[in-house]
């Protein structure tokens, strides 16, 4: 696999994650207390809030991160481990496009 279609990856990526993220504002929207849903519904629905802010939250850190590799393409620094300098092997980042560390930097 060669870096364009590595780069190829992490734009694709950044849509996906991107439209989570419109997913998850759109679904962290408070719901109104004079719409008629019931008590328990209406505790559900706060539930399902706080994990979709959660995914909200952990979606706009992984758009940044994606955002920050796209930044280094073509430099000498793409690909690199920010700990230990590195190279990242190019499995994780294809799993992980958004991945700054290597497998052992990450834990």
């Amino acid at each position: 696999m060669n870096q364009e279609e590595i780069r190829k990856i992490i734009i694709e990526e950044i849509a996906k994650t991107e439209d989570k993220i419109d997913e998850y504002k759109e679904m962290t929207k408070p719901v109104a207390p004079d719409v008629a849903i019931g008590r328990l519904s209406r505790m559900d629905a706060i539930n399902s809030n706080s994990i979709y802010e959660v995914s909200l939250r952990q979606a706009e850190q992984k758009l940044q991160d994606l955002k920050r590799v796209l930044l280094t393409y073509g430099t000498r620094d793409f690909g690199i481990c920010l700990k230990c300098k590195k190279p990242i092997p190019v499995a994780r980042i294809l799993l992980r496009p958004e991945s700054l560390f290597c497998v052992n930097c990450a834990q």
